[in-house]
């Protein structure tokens, strides 16, 4: 598949740190599954990585405190 960004690599498996900030906190979610451009680094999430990631975020959103540091593989 080609790179919807610089429509000259290939996307391919990998894996991603995803970070965001949640009511004041800061979420670290490591090991991610992506597809990334082999030429250009731009990544792309699954439409299903993504939900996931929403599902993570809003449970992890009820415990959080100021830094929070998770796997996705073992949050999945």
């Amino acid at each position: 598949m080609k790179c919807t960004s610089c429509k000259y690599g290939e996307m391919e498996e990998a894996v991603t740190t995803y970070f965001t900030q949640l009511n004041g906190c800061y979420v670290i979610i490591e090991n991610v599954p992506c597809l990334k451009c082999s030429q250009c680094g731009e990544e792309f999430l699954a439409a299903s990585v993504a939900e996931k990631i929403d599902d993570i975020l809003d449970s992890v959103e009820k415990i959080t405190s100021k830094i929070f540091i998770l796997d996705y593989m073992t949050a999945a």
